[in-house]
């Protein structure tokens, strides 16, 4: 392992040719490797777009809004990033224009830049590469990954790219090392892959002055030695160094392929590293080899709004393979658009289902799909998980439907004389959108008996929020006299934080997001224990 006092390291992930080519999946698989040689590894995204953060774009636009332990909505990537690390995220893993320029501009208006004109060079490009040293320069990893979203040659994408141009050279070349993500791909009509937008890509990049270490060749074909040394030829790059990302049946198999390629010993040595172990990723092949090879498959239903789009629900996604590889089983996802559900068409709309987790959102569009697919969970027995506006759903629909509250609602979506759900007391006085939710971490008192606390074998838990309503207190009598009993409650606040169901198999609503926490290594125990209720109702149902 490196010495602490050893310089940081540095690794710049780029992409080119074509976005969504999976630079999260190969800077998490990096880091993946260089943590089972023991290096103590951390990632950031650098993201080119104006928004300060992705928290008020649309899902289709950018797919999930991940949120930090610290509260900071962030791009979809840093979900990998914990995935594939257990490594908890903060707010200075994810950088994007909008906060750099946002901090440049403060600080021309304070006086910092008083008579000088304010450039891009050298003034948003110190602030980029302040921001890339500022994970470093605290001394804790012996690595930082930083991977630069869009591709090169975008406009947006120059300035990053001229500012680990300007790092390179200040922290030595020994000390940092590119790795180029490019496509290459498959031209059916003539039966050949094509390596020439590799050597375009890769020409765009040293037209801007930085040349790649290391290319990494996304392809659906195998790519022979010839291309490999074709690219490396004429892409400046040691043999060695162009690496094969081929299609595989899950992600989690990717660090496995970049080992066996010698990823991480190519870049061990581009960044002067000792090669002193091997990699322990025993655990890690158990874990593929489940996700692979399985039991049984359990149908379980994800009932949203953004169905269209599945890295809307991203970290969702994953909380299942998690649990189905811990349960030793295959979670055969099935997205339902809220939008569709009607009383009419429920039934066949979650025919066949042995689960049914109704997914996070906001706004009224779907909403009363959602609540209906609820309260098909609820009358027939099936497993259910609500999270966030989930959870709220659920709330909704024992209110109309038991209480005999026929207009309960939240009031995010209409006025009512019973507002079930209502705008969290210090949010009523908010009128700016961005960053201004109830985010990040916040402590759950869990009661017991419940199935909350079976499946966390705990009392008191610490779970992710992103949300501006909440369950109305003054109801709390009635949903408990008539079965939906509040089981995690926020010892600070006293916010309902979780319901759960009487006489009902499972049925557990959340208003936070287990997904955002559940890893490879610590698969989420409410998925898992979400999942073995699936399968024990398949099995009863059989």
């Amino acid at each position: 392992m490196a010495e602490k006092s050893a310089p940081t390291k540095y690794i710049f992930v780029t992409g080119g040719v074509a976005s969504s080519l999976g630079k999260g999946i190969i800077s998490s698989s990096i880091a993946r490797l260089l943590q089972a040689r023991g290096y103590s590894v951390t990632i950031q995204k650098l993201d080119p777009y104006i928004n300060v953060d992705p928290g008020t774009l649309n899902p289709y636009e950018h797919g999930e809004c991940y949120v930090t332990e610290d509260g900071a909505e962030t791009d979809l990537d840093l979900g990998h990033y914990e995935r594939f690390t257990s490594i908890t995220t903060s707010k200075a893993n994810n950088v994007t224009t909008g906060k750099i320029y946002q901090t440049v501009i403060n600080k021309e208006r304070r006086g910092d830049f008083l008579g000088k004109t304010v450039q891009v060079v050298p003034h948003i490009t110190d602030e980029i590469k302040r921001r890339i040293k500022l994970l470093g320069s605290k001394k804790e990893y012996d690595v930082v990954i930083t991977e630069v979203g869009g591709t090169v040659g975008d406009i947006e994408s120059l300035p990053y790219i001229e500012a680990v141009r300007q790092l390179r050279y200040e922290l030595g070349l020994r000390n940092s090392a590119v790795v180029h993500l490019t496509l290459v791909p498959y031209m059916s009509a003539s039966g050949e892959l094509k390596t020439k937008p590799t050597q375009h890509s890769v020409k765009m990049m040293l037209e801007n002055g930085l040349q790649p270490d290391i290319l990494v060749l996304r392809t659906e074909k195998e790519l022979s030695q010839d291309i490999r040394r074709k690219v490396a030829l004429f892409c400046n790059v040691e043999p060695r160094a162009v690496v094969e990302s081929i299609d595989v049946p899950t992600i989690y198999e990717v660090p496995l392929r970049m080992h066996a390629q010698h990823l991480d010993e190519t870049i061990l040595e581009k960044l002067d590293l000792p090669l002193d172990r091997e990699p322990d990723l025993k655990e890690w092949e158990e874990f593929v080899n489940k996700v692979k090879h399985y039991d049984r498959t359990v149908k379980i239903a994800l009932v949203g709004k953004y169905t269209e789009l599945p890295d809307a629900y991203k970290s969702i996604v994953e909380s299942f393979v998690h649990a189905g590889a811990a349960n030793h089983v295959h979670v055969n996802l099935t997205y339902v658009n809220s939008e569709m559900i009607t009383p009419e068409n429920v039934g066949e709309a979650l025919e066949g289902m042995s689960g049914i987790l109704v997914a996070p959102g906001f706004g009224h569009r779907g909403i009363e799909g959602k609540i209906t697919a609820v309260r098909y969970a609820r009358e027939n027995g099936i497993p259910f998980l609500g999270i966030c506006l989930g959870m709220q759903c659920a709330v909704i629909e024992f209110a109309r439907n038991v209480l005999g509250y026929e207009d309960a609602d939240s009031t995010e979506m209409r006025k009512t004389t019973h507002p079930v759900i209502d705008l969290m007391e210090e949010q009523k006085g908010v009128m700016e959108k961005g960053g201004t939710m109830r985010l990040g971490a916040y402590p759950c008192r869990i009661s017991q008996p419940s199935k909350l606390y079976d499946a966390y074998a705990s009392g008191l838990v610490h779970e992710r929020h992103r949300h501006r309503y909440e369950f109305n207190n003054d109801y709390i009598d009635a949903f408990e006299k008539a079965g939906m009993k509040p089981v995690g409650i926020n010892p600070d606040s006293n916010l309902v934080e979780a319901v759960e169901l009487e006489g009902h198999p499972w049925f557990i609503g959340v208003q936070y997001h287990p997904e955002y926490k559940s890893t490879v290594s610590r698969p989420h125990p409410l998925f898992r224990a979400f999942v073995a209720a699936a399968v024990a109702y398949e099995a009863r149902q059989a």
